[in-house]
This record gives structure tokens, C-alpha cells and sequence, in this order.
């Protein structure tokens, strides 16, 4: 599995990770009895401190996402799919929200946003790289 971390984009980095767990439990890059790397290992390739990969960890753990296999670390859950889409759902719904909110309180009329989204829509279609195709770039 491939992280991304990006130290200066608002969201802390133990949310940063586990929103990529939880969105690469959605999309099946991650399946249920699959392992994840350990703590060690994902702090040196990702060079953050093991503390905020535990405390990701810990959460993903709460939330159902994540359980712990004796002798050999943590895997995804087998009921964590439909828990997982259902966060990516809820997640994404919100922050569109706050992006069309701003956008009416910016005094844009619902139309001019319509056509500000579809264009975005359009110019992003087939260019945004998923958890998915950056692990098949890596492996192919």
C-alpha cells in the first residue's frame, strides 16, 4: 500500500493516514486479512514519527477498520468494507458541502457553481491517480 503524507495541506497526518486506509478499504486496494506494514516500517518510508502511525493505528482499530492478528501485526477487519465506504461517503459529502457553501456565500448564483464543478469534473476525468493505479504503476 502507498501513502501519502502531505505535511502542509491542514489535515493531520495521523487523519491523513487513516483516511487513505479507510479509502483503500473502499475502493479494494486494501482487502479484509490483508496485513498492513508495521509502525516501524511505515514511519521510516514515510519519515514521521511511529507515535502518530500508532495513534492511526489505534483508531482504525475503534473504528472496526483495523484488528490485530497474534505474532504478525495488523490486517483489515472482515466486516470493515461496508464501514469504510459508508466513512468515504460521508467524509467527501461534507467537505463538497463546505466547497459549494463557500461558493454561495461567495455570491455566486447555483448555476455559475453547477458549471464551475462540471468543468472541474471534465478537466479532472482519467488524471487523478487513485491508491489503486499508484500500486499498479509500482508493481507493473
Amino acid at each position: 500500500m502507498f501513502f501519502s503524507i502531505d505535511p502542509q495541506n491542514g489535515v493531520a497526518i495521523y487523519e491523513q493516514l487513516i483516511r487513505q486506509v479507510k479509502f483503500g478499504v473502499a475502493e479494494g486496494t486494501l482487502r479484509p486479512g490483508q496485513l498492513l506494514p508495521s509502525a516501524r516500517v511505515l514511519s521510516q518510508q514515510l519519515a514521521i514519527n511511529p507515535n502518530t502511525i500508532n495513534r492511526a493505528f489505534q483508531q482504525l482499530q475503534l473504528d472496526g477498520v483495523l484488528e490485530s492478528i497474534r505474532g504478525k501485526g495488523l490486517a483489515v477487519g472482515p466486516r470493515a468494507l461496508a464501514s469504510c465506504r459508508k466513512a468515504r461517503q460521508s467524509l467527501l459529502e461534507v467537505r463538497i458541502r463546505e466547497v459549494l457553501s463557500e461558493a454561495l456565500h461567495a455570491g455566486l448564483a447555483p448555476d455559475e457553481v453547477r458549471q464551475m464543478v462540471l468543468k472541474q469534473l471534465g478537466e479532472l476525468k482519467g488524471k487523478v491517480p487513485t491508491v489503486s493505479s499508484t500500486v499498479a504503476e509500482e508493481t507493473g
